[in-house]
């Protein structure tokens, strides 16, 4: 393999694996959206639930989103500079979309496929003009 064709598969990979921290980045969330709120529960050390809610929007994608912002900001206030996705449900009632959302943080990049680089997703938030913690 020549050296140009390994650069630029470096740079896919890690492209990709950008791609995967920031999200839905870029996507953006609709201008319908009405957020009502985040509670954060710490389960365990560095296990945090995040319940949001919201009206409006693109439904499940914006409150997953709503979600993840709430949870990069957090580990930032905590001192942390990662998040990892363990979960999330979705459900809407009333016309009301709810999140139920679990993450870890911590201070080094966590293994699996749903990290995301805290720093970077909440300037991503902000630009997108979803509210954080």
């Amino acid at each position: 393999m020549t050296a140009p064709r390994r650069l630029t598969l470096g740079l896919t990979i890690a492209s990709a694996l950008l791609s995967g921290c920031a999200g839905h980045a870029g996507a953006g969330a609709s201008a319908s959206a009405s957020y009502k709120g985040i509670e954060t529960i710490l389960l365990d050390g560095d296990l945090v639930n995040f319940r949001v809610a919201m009206t409006g929007g693109r439904g499940a994608v914006d409150v997953e989103d709503y979600a993840r912002c709430a949870a990069a900001q957090y580990a930032l206030i905590r001192g942390y500079g990662f998040a990892r996705h363990v979960r999330t449900n979705v459900k809407n009632s009333g016309g009301v979309w709810r999140g139920d959302a679990v993450y870890t943080v911590s201070a080094a990049l966590p293994q699996g496929l749903k990290t995301i680089d805290a720093e970077v997703t909440v300037r991503d938030c902000g630009a997108q003009g979803i509210p954080t913690v």
